[in-house]
């Protein structure tokens, strides 16, 4: 008989362990309090809804495939092993389609980053959309060096690029998105 309680967003260890039990709640209970955060996450890579959607399914198959291999390690660790798959698959998805081309071009000629802008006043939907615009390779590097805290040295092994080649289009992702933000700023006065 399935095990029937409420479970909460986060709720790892219950969720882990309607898993082992075999419940067959298991996959859905996963599912529900996951798949906003994950498909965040995939969207932070790829900016097609339809491919995200794809990803997210590709996704939750391999992590119920992979889920009994799972060692949880804390609070958080269900969660983050997760994201690692999706982003994963997002790079994969990236590569194979062939939609990033990152360029190794030399900085002398980006322009320069004004000074850093401010944006407490800017709703934080407003800012996931301006980083969902920018193009897929400056999207990508972002994503990974500032919102996952890589390095160039890693992302350059990710994605099979120079460590320049990732400096340079963060570069001109920040550019780019501090003309944004001034841009919005500018129309909302």
């Amino acid at each position: 008989m399935p095990v029937s309680f409420r479970l909460y967003k986060d709720d790892e260890k219950r969720i882990l362990g309607l898993f082992k039990d075999g419940d067959p709640a298991a996959s859905r209970a996963l599912y529900d309090a996951y798949a906003g955060y994950l498909t965040a996450v995939c969207s932070r890579y790829v900016s097609n809804d339809a491919d995200v959607e794809d990803i997210l399914q590709e996704s939750f198959l391999a992590i119920f495939k992979d889920i009994s291999g799972f060692e949880y390690r804390g609070k958080g660790s269900l969660k983050a092993w997760m994201a690692r798959m999706v982003i994963n698959r997002s790079l994969k998805f990236l590569r194979d389609s062939r939609k990033v081309v990152f360029l190794d071009i030399d900085d002398q000629g980006v322009s320069e980053i004004p000074d850093e802008p401010d944006t407490e006043s800017i709703p934080p939907g407003v800012i996931y959309g301006f980083i969902r615009r920018l193009p897929d390779g400056y999207r990508t590097i972002f994503n990974l060096y500032v919102i996952e805290g890589r390095s160039h040295r890693e992302i350059a092994g990710l994605l099979g690029i120079t460590e320049s080649t990732s400096a340079s289009q963060l570069h001109r992702a920040k550019a780019m998105l501090a003309k944004m933000i001034k841009d919005y700023q500018n129309s909302t006065r």
